[in-house]
C-alpha cells in the first residue's frame, strides 16, 4: 500500500487494488455506485497551492524549475491579450515535459503522490470528503490540472471518479506538448460533469476556489466557494 493510500483512503475495502478494475480512476465513464453526487475541485479546494507546478518543481528542482519558469515568460506576457489559460497550461506542458513517455510521466506521478499529500491535502477538506464517503455519496474531482498527476491522489482517496485535462501523447506514447481536448475549468467542467451523468446532472454540493467553478457550483444545491483553509504540517516545505 502506497503512502498516501494510508494516508487517505477512507474505507480500506474501497480502496483501489490492481485486480479490482472497477475502482480504478478514469476520466471518463459513470461512478457505479449511488448515492449523492458532490464534486470537488482540486487545486486550492482539496490542496494548499497548485499541484501541477509543485510537481514540476519537484520533478526536476528548483534551479531547472525556475529556468523554465523564465522559458514561459513569453507566454506569460503574452496572456493579458488572448486569456487563454490552455494556451498557458500548453506552453507550460510543451517546456516541461514534451517528449516523456506517459508511462514514466504516471510513475513519476506516483511517486509524487506519496510524498506531496501530507504537504499538499487540507485537513479540513479531507475531513468533509470522509463525512460524504461514510454517508455514501458519490465523490468526483472536477479538475484543471493534467489527468496523469491527479489520477493518483484521486485513487488514494477513494474517488469514484476523476474529470481532469487531458494531455497528448504521440504515437510512441510520449507528450506532445498540447492538450487533448479543452482545458477542464469554467464551462467545460460543466460540459464533462454532463458528459459522465446526462444533461440533467444535479450535484449535491459541489466545492471550490476560483472563478473557473462557478459554473460548476451553480450545478449543485449546496455551493462552497473558498471553504477549506486548513494547512497541513509541513504545508509550507519545498514542494
Amino acid at each position: 500500500m502506497s503512502r498516501i493510500d494510508k494516508m487517505v483512503t477512507v474505507d480500506p475495502e474501497r480502496q483501489s487494488r490492481p485486480d479490482d478494475p472497477e475502482r480504478d480512476i478514469a476520466s471518463e465513464g459513470r461512478p457505479q455506485r449511488a448515492g449523492p453526487l458532490v464534486a470537488f475541485d482540486f487545486d486550492g479546494t482539496l490542496t494548499v497551492r497548485d499541484s501541477f507546478k509543485a510537481f514540476l518543481r519537484w520533478r526536476i528542482g528548483p534551479s531547472a524549475y525556475w529556468l523554465g519558469m523564465g522559458k514561459l515568460i513569453p507566454s506569460l506576457l503574452a496572456y493579458p491579450f488572448h486569456r487563454n489559460r490552455a494556451r498557458l497550461k500548453s506552453a507550460m506542458v510543451r517546456i516541461f515535459l514534451k517528449g516523456l513517455p506517459r508511462k514514466i510521466l504516471e510513475q513519476e506521478a506516483a511517486e509524487f503522490a506519496a510524498v506531496a499529500a501530507p504537504v499538499l491535502l487540507r485537513p479540513d477538506a479531507l475531513k468533509a470528503w470522509r463525512r460524504y464517503r461514510l454517508d455514501g455519496a458519490r465523490l468526483v474531482i472536477v479538475t484543471a490540472s493534467p489527468e496523469q498527476l491527479v489520477a493518483p491522489f484521486a485513487r488514494g482517496l477513494g474517488a469514484d471518479l476523476l474529470l481532469a485535462t487531458k494531455l497528448d501523447f504521440d504515437a510512441e506514447g510520449r507528450v506532445t506538448g498540447r492538450l487533448d481536448g479543452r482545458n477542464c475549468r469554467s464551462q467545460e467542467k460543466v460540459r464533462r460533469l454532463r458528459e459522465a451523468f446526462g444533461q440533467d446532472i444535479r450535484l449535491t454540493a459541489a466545492y471550490g476556489d476560483t472563478a473557473g467553478d462557478i459554473e460548476m457550483l451553480d450545478l449543485a444545491d449546496e455551493k462552497y466557494m473558498r471553504l477549506f483553509t486548513g494547512k497541513p504540517s509541513g504545508a509550507g516545505g519545498a514542494l
